[in-house]
């Protein structure tokens, strides 16, 4: 069986060298195809790849809860109700949910933020030290907030990017002194340059111990409850407890979820899977039709040989050669020219990607600073076999009906055809 495969292959090549120009051109068609699949492939995945990062840099396994308005009587209380959320609980939540692994208050405002002559305005958030781990916050230099800050109300402070890039140009910040409305806070860390933010920008935040934000306001009442779930499994159940605890405790129907507006991160991550999955499966159609095009230049081409090679498949015929030689025949030519072709696509595409080190995509919204999490067009395995298979059938549906035809021409007429 290989022996007859290596002969159909041997005896189809030569019939195509036979005709070296027309086969060239074909096999570009198809060269180009195939280049543009695999690049729109390349892209679709690094488009991926970079929304991910970016919110994966957020933080994994998230829950945070925002106080609102109760959209629903409740207990003899109408519609429109304030609900505010207390430091007190987030233990509550703790103690009574036990699937919350971990959970930090956050009080956020805007203040003047002072260094030497220079001032400006930013956001403050006061938490506790495990939001450093449950954010993400890598930290540059210096360290996060510990558990000694907060128990002794220290007055330090991590600084994001931006704070740091603007207070500090290029000095070094920590150990340095700024004052946060006025009270004095020293620099204990310079957080890593993020993409992803909260409320306002990472980057332009300043992080204190929640301890110690009572130095700049009544920590009573706080803006959100940050929430980290056992596992990503429990987080739909997490929700609905959050809810009816809460609803429990402040006053509010666990239906109505206008009284407190819970952000489920993992919630986001599956929209954006699809969205971006979505977005794969249509540049994928777009490449395949560019792909679609060259096969209909082999499919005629193939068709072409067919009728110049009317009186060669009559003689064949008339020898004996059954209907699945010659089918094996022109149909082994035209995956040749797909797959030779194809080739040539695949190393097209891999050099352009390495030409390109990256595409913009945060680093036209952020600035040129943030290239890191731009686009790359890294050609996967998974982006070569997705390739390689819409080759195939394209190679295989362009060579069939051509080998079909040539396969059912009678050998009398085929002898007779001029």
């Amino acid at each position: 069986m290989v022996d007859v495969l290596k002969g159909i292959f041997a005896e189809a090549w030569q019939s195509l060298r036979f005709h070296a120009r027309r086969t060239i051109l074909t096999m570009l068609g198809i060269a180009w195809g195939i280049a543009t699949v695999v690049m729109l492939l390349a892209y679709g995945s690094g488009f991926d790849r970079a929304v991910r990062s970016a919110f994966e840099s957020f933080g994994t396994n998230l829950i945070i809860v925002f106080p609102g308005r109760t959209s629903q009587q409740s207990g003899g209380e109408k519609a429109g109700k304030i609900i505010r959320l207390e430091h007190d609980d987030v233990e509550f939540l703790l103690s009574s949910i036990p699937q919350i692994k971990e959970a930090t208050p956050e009080l956020s405002g805007e203040y003047r933020i002072a260094y030497g002559a220079r001032f400006q305005d930013f956001e403050v958030s006061g938490v506790y030290p495990v939001y450093g781990r449950m954010r993400k916050m890598g930290i540059a230099q210096g360290r996060w907030i510990t558990a000694s800050d907060e128990a002794e109300h220290a007055r330090v402070a991590v600084i994001g990017y931006e704070v740091r890039k603007r207070l500090f140009s290029e000095r070094p910040a920590v150990g340095e002194e700024l004052r946060i409305g006025g009270i004095s806070f020293t620099v204990a860390g310079v957080a890593v340059k993020k993409i992803q933010d909260n409320d306002s920008p990472d980057n332009r935040r300043i992080f204190v111990p929640f301890s110690a934000m009572g130095l700049l306001r009544n920590t009573r009442y706080i803006s959100s409850i940050v929430v980290v779930a056992e596992s990503p499994e429990l987080h739909e159940q997490v929700v609905q407890q959050i809810r009816a605890r809460l609803g429990e405790r402040l006053g509010f129907k666990a239906t109505d979820r206008r009284a407190v507006n819970i952000w489920d991160i993992m919630e986001t991550m599956e929209e954006i899977h699809i969205i971006t999955g979505s977005l794969k499966v249509l540049l994928a159609f777009i490449g395949a039709l560019t792909l679609a095009i060259g096969g209909v230049g082999v499919m005629n081409i193939m068709l072409v040989s067919v009728m110049q090679r009317t009186r060669e498949i009559g003689t064949q015929k008339s020898l004996g050669a059954r209907r699945r030689h010659i089918m094996g025949q022109f149909l082994a030519e035209a995956l040749l020219i797909t797959f030779v072709g194809g080739a040539m696509g695949m190393l097209l595409a891999l050099a352009v990607s390495a030409a390109l080190p990256s595409l913009p995509l945060w680093s036209a919204i952020y600035g040129d600073e943030y290239t890191e999490n731009d686009i790359v067009m890294g050609v996967s395995w998974a982006t070569m076999l997705t390739s390689t298979a819409i080759l195939t059938i394209v190679g295989l549906i362009s060579g069939l009906v051509p080998a079909i035809r040539a396969s059912r021409l009678d050998p009398v007429e085929a002898l007779r055809y001029e």
